[in-house]
């Protein structure tokens, strides 16, 4: 009998498609801007799609689940139709950073041989404080930004890690926990260091690396020429509306026109003219009927390889179907590729995600006229 304890920080994400880039600290602030709780859903998404391969699987590993009261972990499992979970803790009112490291410790007390778990980089960081290295840990992304490396790329592809680890197909390795400093992110300024390592289930195709910040001597040329080529489209097309991914290579594109952009945020230029800054999902569903014309212009995570899903949740799938998905432009510098294989969908929408995996590769502009091809996984 295998024991997962099973932990879900309800309020995880729910910074994301209003602007705020995370919830540490802000969940009142998101809920009064209209943010709905995601966490939910995407543990039941990997809770599902577990049952369903443990139900087609012809000698199924016996599972004791261990978790916590209501919306920390059992409503999921009792809807996921798990019966056997064993109620270790509760929390004390609204969900707290003590309450999932109460719950982790509780589930190393039971002898817990996998801590399965449902948020963002945060919740990683709680989690990982008390397993250390002893306990594996395993995470469904279920935040804003997910740069630790012990997270499956989706929640669908979490379940096919854990059942394969609890077949001992897999083993286990050493990540990196990174931990963001969400004040400073809000304030457009991107501080992250590593926190600690702990030790996941890895399956190379299924689990993220932990982001890559690229700087090699010749990525600031590689930007220039990306942008000499973006700012010449974006000018010829002055009619069209650009919407501005994050990251400093989509900043610079923003430069070579004379215009400031948000180094972390979604901005909106329509030729020379910012039109919006720092905007989220409503205000820029709020834009989109202002113009025919439409397109997006992403840069992945470096290593990871996420170009929707990680840190630009404002870009909901009702707004990336509006613009249309053929009307993605991903721009990135040839040292950042190297380190970057291939890439990645997550926005929470299966029929989005299929749709832009299926493709099987994506133009990446990658100087000026310049366009590689790399190929995108599920």
């Amino acid at each position: 009998m295998v024991r997962i304890g099973f932990v879900i920080n309800p309020i995880a994400g729910m910074g994301g498609r209003v602007g705020l880039k995370g919830t540490d600290g802000v969940a009142a602030e998101a809920a009064r801007l209209g943010a709905a709780p995601i966490a939910n859903s995407r543990a039941l998404d990997a809770l599902r799609a577990l049952k369903r391969l443990l139900d087609q699987d012809a000698h199924p590993p016996p599972i004791r689940w261990l978790t916590c009261a209501g919306k920390m972990g059992a409503d999921a499992l009792h809807s996921a139709g798990f019966a056997n979970a064993d109620l270790r803790c509760e929390p004390k009112g609204e969900c707290s950073a003590e309450d999932t490291k109460q719950a982790v410790r509780t589930f190393i007390t039971s002898r817990a041989d996998l801590v399965l778990f449902c948020g963002g980089d945060g919740t990683a960081r709680d989690v990982c404080s008390v397993t250390g290295r002893g306990t594996p840990v395993l995470g469904i992304p279920a935040g804003v930004k997910m740069y630790s490396g012990v997270f499956g790329v989706t929640p669908a592809r979490t379940a096919e890690v854990v059942l394969r680890f609890l077949k001992g197909e897999i083993g286990l390795a050493d990540v990196e926990v990174l931990d963001l400093d969400e004040e400073r992110y809000r304030a457009d300024e991107w501080a992250v260091r590593l926190y600690m390592s702990a030790r996941t289930p890895f399956e190379p195709t299924h689990i993220q690396a932990a982001k890559m910040l690229v700087a090699e001597e010749h990525d600031d040329e590689a930007k220039q020429a990306i942008s000499e080529q973006l700012g010449e489209d974006i000018a010829a097309a002055s009619e069209t509306l650009f919407l501005l991914g994050p990251g400093s290579t989509v900043q610079s594109i923003a430069q070579a026109l004379g215009v400031e952009k948000t180094l972390l945020g979604i901005d909106a230029i329509v030729g020379r003219r910012l039109v919006g800054k720092d905007l989220d999902e409503q205000q820029i569903l709020a834009l989109l009927p202002q113009y025919e014309q439409r397109k997006l212009v992403l840069s992945p995570i470096g290593a990871q390889g996420f170009v929707l899903g990680r840190g630009n949740q404002q870009l909901s799938p009702t707004i990336v179907k509006r613009v249309g998905s053929n009307n993605i432009v991903v721009v990135a510098t040839p040292a950042k590729l190297a380190q970057t294989p291939v890439l990645r969908f997550d926005t929470g929408d299966t029929t989005l995600d299929e749709e832009m995996i299926s493709r099987k590769f994506l133009p990446v502009i990658v100087g000026y006229r310049r366009l590689r091809f790399v190929k995108v996984a599920g």
